[in-house]
């Protein structure tokens, strides 16, 4: 995606569509972070009756487990966004995420955290299946693989793990550790936890972004750019 931002757009074309798709992502972020869009993401789809939410006393914006997808040999700064690799925002979004990550990497640690939505269905199944793939060191690929496919798999109403367990064959993934890890409780806690402790810090919907534990609420790309440049100085 090019920084349509920074262009004047011609009156139509590839560049209007891409200014139009960049500022829309503005529009959306705006109204997750400031409450517009209530939503209650709680991982329901596979876990048993018997597994409770962890108590939202315990919240932690970043846990040791937590998917660290930067690490700067000098950490100025954290960013943790709670994401869902159904949520057509968070696609939207990940590209300016991967710029920024390019950008400020080298001084900020980006944090990964899932939090998928109930209104998805696939959510919950793609979170399991990048958390099996990470139990291989393949977080990063996976979580790429999902955002990249996500026209394909995405807003559908039948199971998809048949379709993320081929991306994981893709990937070279021994398939047998993956489907034990996909069939684990552990991993289902895991996305919980994340889950949970994004609910107690305010979480409504993604992507949200948090930086040095404050929730962010952005109005554009050069503003998400500033507040990241103060914050690595």
């Amino acid at each position: 995606m090019t920084r349509a931002l920074n262009k004047t757009p011609s009156p139509s074309g590839p560049t209007r569509t891409a200014r139009t798709a960049r500022l829309l992502i503005w529009v959306l972020l705006g109204l997750i972070v400031a409450g517009g869009l209530i939503w209650y993401a709680v991982f329901t789809a596979t876990e048993p009756a018997t597994a409770p939410l962890p108590a939202a006393a315990d919240a932690q914006l970043v846990r040791e487990d937590s998917h660290r997808v930067t690490s700067p040999a000098t950490e100025k700064a954290q960013l943790v966004e709670f994401l869902d690799f159904e949520c057509e925002s968070c696609h939207a979004a990940e590209p300016l995420v991967q710029e920024l990550k390019q950008e400020y990497g080298d001084r900020i640690t980006f944090v990964h955290r899932y939090f998928p939505l109930p209104g998805h269905r696939n959510s919950g199944n793609a979170a399991l299946a990048v958390e099996a793939a990470a139990a291989q060191g393949q977080y990063e690929q996976m979580a790429a693989k999902l955002f990249e496919t996500q026209p394909q798999w995405g807003n559908k109403h039948d199971s998809q793990s048949a379709v993320f367990r081929t991306f994981a064959q893709e990937l070279g993934l021994d398939l047998a550790a993956y489907d034990a890890a996909v069939a684990d409780e552990k991993t289902r806690a895991r996305i919980r936890q994340d889950v949970a402790d994004g609910t107690a810090l305010g979480v409504t919907g993604t992507p949200t972004f948090f930086l040095n534990g404050k929730k962010l609420i952005l109005n554009s790309e050069e503003e998400f750019r500033q507040k990241l440049t103060d914050a690595a100085k």
